[in-house]
């Protein structure tokens, strides 16, 4: 796991946005296309808000969700709802590009087993992401697996359901295709995510986040989740 360390959210923002950029071109470059998933959160908007103005080959690229709250169409509680004003409003892409969840479909086990077909269209069969994107929650949680759930021992299913975690229902990708990806970016700002950044580099798998595979990680944080001080 490597880690690089930004006087703040918005430093981080724009780091990530580029270290995504770098990664479309060298993928579309050997493969011919980007598979990225993406978390939500006010500091990924802001990454995904600067993603926009980076030299991206925007034809190439297909987005994904790494998770996404059972909500109405156009919620503010919805992921999708933020991907679209902060990359889709801003960026030469098209709406098929983008891939929703499908959370508001009538059985949702069914909707979760529909969402790996679509990936695996783009990313085979199982998929391989080339880069999926991670936030760190301060109870250790990343993607919607969270402590407690059992969609932690989920290993038959690359997308599954979750229980009620702060009142709603989420779908979220599971730790095999987590763990599958070519990279894995994390990225943590605040205070508050600290104390679990430290149990993540140190790889704790008492957390949720801490099992995910370290070997292909990539960790932007600012100083304030590093508990480093200004200087």
């Amino acid at each position: 796991m490597k880690i690089e360390i930004f006087p703040n959210a918005g430093a981080v923002a724009q780091a990530a946005a580029r270290f995504i950029a770098a990664e479309a071109r060298d993928a579309v470059s050997a493969r011919g296309q980007f598979t990225l998933a993406v978390s939500g959160g006010k500091t990924p908007w802001q990454m995904l808000r600067a993603l926009a103005n980076e030299a991206v080959p925007w034809a190439g690229l297909q987005v994904f969700q790494v998770d996404e709250r059972v909500a109405p169409a156009g919620d503010a509680d919805r992921n999708l709802t933020h991907l679209r004003e902060s990359l889709l409003s801003h960026a030469p892409l098209c709406e098929e590009q983008i891939h929703a969840m499908p959370v508001n479909d009538a059985d949702l086990a069914v909707a979760s087993a529909d969402y790996v077909k679509t990936l695996q269209q783009f990313a085979g069969t199982p998929p391989v992401l080339d880069l999926i994107h991670l936030g760190l929650g301060a109870d250790g949680h990343t993607a919607s697996l969270v402590p407690g759930d059992p969609v932690l021992d989920v290993t038959d299913r690359d997308v599954a359901m979750t229980g009620i975690y702060q009142k709603r229902l989420r779908m979220t990708l599971t730790y095999p295709l987590i763990n599958r990806a070519r990279k894995i970016l994390w990225v943590a700002t605040g205070g508050e995510k600290g104390e679990m950044l430290a149990r993540l580099r140190a790889g704790d798998p008492t957390i949720p986040a801490g099992r995910i595979d370290p070997r292909a990680a990539y960790v932007l944080a600012d100083q304030a989740a590093a508990n480093l001080k200004l200087a």
